[in-house]
């Protein structure tokens, strides 16, 4: 489980959101300044993860003005990476998509995530990493089940609100939402003004 541990550093060949390839991009030199989604999926050039990936990128300005980096990982390789960039959304591709994408040929960085499927490919991890690299969300679908990128923002919300303000959220809890005292009196007297909106 990585839940409240430190995700595992790596080092890996990527693609910047520039379309420079590097070869050895590093986890924890390309955090946000309040964390980091490092999100797998299981291949380039397939079905669900282009609508995932486009999605994020059309949604990364959201995630920057909270601080937030967004780094994708898969294991093709580098050079596959930048073919999908390359090519059009009309014809398959991803275009210039806006975060880097990891090669993970080794296939090393999904076995230490914990998603790698039957040593071949990913399933569709999310990880929501703290600014000190602790992780504080991470939800696994399997492989036709794409993920919602609003879900994503809302635990980003969550976290930032709890960092801020030492409260914890409770069910449906969105941005400007009252949160809830951690104690037993916080949670009841929550409770009393909010149980039939729940």
């Amino acid at each position: 489980m990585l839940v409240t541990n430190k995700a595992p550093e790596f080092t890996a060949a990527a693609v910047l959101e520039d379309g420079q390839i590097v070869e050895d991009f590093k986890l924890y030199e390309n955090f946000g300044p309040k964390g980091t989604v490092v999100f797998f999926y299981p291949l380039d050039f397939t079905f669900v993860c282009p609508s995932e990936i486009i999605a994020f990128s059309h949604r990364i300005e959201e995630f920057k003005n909270r601080g937030i980096n967004v780094i994708g990982v898969s294991i093709d390789s580098q050079f596959s990476h930048f073919a999908w960039r390359e090519t059009p959304v009309e014809q398959g591709g991803i275009g210039k998509i806006k975060f880097p994408l990891v090669a993970d040929l080794d296939k090393n960085i999904s076995k230490a995530f914990d998603v790698l499927l039957d040593g071949s490919v990913a399933l569709r991890g999310s990880f929501l990493l703290d600014a000190d690299g602790t992780v504080r969300h991470a939800v696994i679908n399997d492989l036709p089940l794409g993920r919602n990128i609003d879900e994503m923002l809302r635990m980003i919300d969550a976290m930032l609100f709890t960092n801020e303000f030492g409260e914890v959220c409770p069910a449906g809890w969105n941005k400007g939402d009252e949160g809830m005292k951690a104690s037993t009196e916080g949670v009841a007297d929550y409770l009393a003004q909010h149980s039939k909106e729940l």
